[in-house]
């Protein structure tokens, strides 16, 4: 992928994930498990996983660390699975996406209801105003645009309706039944 810059050009996304959505998120003190953050982002639970085994998003709140452990996505995570996902259904290579998604982290994007992600299936580009996706679509480039600010509106309604965990809560805990049972026998064992 080639950055275009100049005149009428907005600018080719290419780096890296880690600060995107950074001032974004409206709960700050919630986490979402997998099931949840599918079911809001679109996308099913193998996306989900195959895309955090590879590090396309992973969870920020609490990743995944053994069996029985469960992993919680924040608000952000959830906003970028959506964005993945609408990028895939257009077209757009992973490839692409990983360059795309890691490219918006870098630049730690204060105002993201300005932004337009835009597509000619081939690239992405981030536009920051209407006159950059005009031009862009005028240059024959822009085939389909993601408007971030839109998607967040839809995460946020998705999420009012799902089920979330309190950060802070008690970590110690099992996660799940399994878990549960097994930490309950260990210090039986100990004691033979």
């Amino acid at each position: 992928m080639t950055p275009r810059t100049g005149a009428g050009h907005p600018p080719v996304i290419d780096g890296r994930q880690d600060s995107l959505f950074e001032a974004a998120s409206p709960d700050g003190d919630v986490g979402y498990r997998g099931p949840t953050a599918c079911k809001a982002a679109g996308i099913t639970y193998r996306q989900l996983d195959y895309w955090a085994r590879t590090d396309l998003v992973v969870p920020t709140v609490r990743g995944a660390a053994g069996s029985g452990s469960q992993r919680l996505y924040s608000f952000r995570d959830i906003l970028v699975l959506k964005v993945v996902k609408r990028l895939l259904d257009t077209g757009v290579s992973l490839q692409q996406i990983r360059t795309a998604v890691a490219h918006l982290r870098e630049r730690g994007v204060a105002d993201l209801a300005q932004i337009t992600l835009m597509s000619d299936g081939a690239s992405v580009y981030e536009c920051t105003s209407a006159d950059e996706v005009v031009d862009l679509v005028q240059g024959g480039q822009g085939v389909f645009g993601i408007a971030v600010g839109r998607v967040w509106r839809e995460v946020e309604g998705s999420l009012a309706d799902l089920p979330s965990e309190l950060l802070g809560a008690a970590t110690d805990e099992p996660a799940d039944e399994l878990a549960r049972r097994r930490h309950a026998r260990r210090p039986a064992r100990s004691a033979s």
